[in-house]
């Protein structure tokens, strides 16, 4: 594992103490709420990087590896 891999579990727990979540984060980019969720179990970038943006970190992967 990559030291930029994040467990599902941390992602949702760092947001929580951020005081937001993943819904909220996928309504101000736009985005249906539950749409940033697929980031859980697959690799999509632009979603890890919406998601670091709001941890204030340069990059996450999360995610099945392909």
């Amino acid at each position: 594992m990559n030291k930029n891999d994040w467990n599902p579990a941390d992602i949702m727990v760092s947001l929580r103490k951020q005081g937001t979540s993943l819904a909220a984060i996928s309504r101000e980019a736009g985005l249906a709420s539950s749409t940033l969720a697929n980031v859980l179990t697959q690799h999509w970038p632009e979603g890890e990087r919406l998601i670091a943006d709001a941890l204030k970190l340069d990059t996450i992967k999360s995610g099945q590896a392909t």
